[in-house]
């Protein structure tokens, strides 16, 4: 049985090493090409953000809500430079609603946070609507679908 074991490891790395490399692969776009992401899937990267920063917020979990605010400000960013037919009013309104989240959070205020936490929705919701996409609503998380992760802080 070891034999065999040691003959199919042997076999599945030599396949491997035979694979060429991604600079050869027809599957990886050149230099020249770039990918660009669709817009929905930036805008549902933007969604899970926005629900795990409610959920570090409310868990007063200030450094993982500082994080997914950064990432939900870098979506927010990507999306607005790779389409342009988003206006830029868009994105200046939900650059105030960041900005003043990201004072909350850095101050701890958790009244601040949940206040503009829900002026930040809003903005995504009138986003949205100008778009002609109101049937796009987001609301502040109601339940926790992220079961596998721990939003309170850990403890000194």
């Amino acid at each position: 049985m070891k034999p065999r074991m040691t003959a199919a490891i042997l076999l599945v790395f030599a396949t491997c090493a035979a694979l060429p490399t991604s600079a050869q692969s027809p599957f990886v776009a050149s230099r020249s090409e770039q990918y660009v992401p669709r817009l929905s899937a930036i805008m549902t990267s933007a969604q899970i953000q926005h629900l795990k920063l409610w959920s570090a917020g409310n868990a007063r979990n200030w450094p993982l809500a500082a994080y997914e605010l950064n990432q939900l400000r870098e979506s927010l960013a990507e999306a607005a430079t790779l389409y342009s037919g988003i206006p830029v009013s868009n994105i200046t309104t939900l650059a105030s609603s960041v900005n003043a989240i990201s004072k909350a959070v850095e101050t701890g205020d958790s009244s601040a946070f949940a206040r503009q936490f829900g002026e930040l929705t809003k903005g995504c919701n009138a986003c949205h609507q100008s778009m002609d996409r109101a049937f796009i609503a987001i609301r502040t998380p109601a339940e926790q679908p992220f079961a596998n992760q721990i939003f309170a802080p850990k403890k000194p």
